[in-house]
């Protein structure tokens, strides 16, 4: 009898199998905060936008560390963390807040 094999796994946070939908909340949540900060960085007056959204994917992407319970929510966490922070401390320098 053959065997059959999977040749590409499953994309999924839920490495362990089991499921966790606060975490996926906060990792989808920072992963868009992030892609919107990154993206919004480039353009200078949006920086009202940009320095937000980078502010609290920060704080989102630091609050879902604390509570990450799989090695890949923490792989995208970090990933999105850092746009977040790029695209706020671009959002700082180019106008800040207000």
């Amino acid at each position: 009898m053959a065997l059959s094999t999977n040749r590409f796994p499953a994309l999924t946070l839920n490495t362990d199998g089991h499921r966790h939908p606060r975490e996926n909340t906060l990792v989808g949540v920072t992963a868009l905060l992030g892609v919107l900060a990154f993206t919004t960085s480039f353009f200078y007056d949006l920086h009202l936008l940009t320095a937000l959204a980078g502010l609290f994917g920060v704080i989102a992407g630091m609050w879902g560390q604390f509570i990450s319970v799989t090695t890949a929510e923490r792989f995208v966490l970090v990933i999105a963390t850092g746009m977040s922070a790029w695209g706020f401390y671009l959002g700082i320098a180019h106008g800040g807040l207000w």
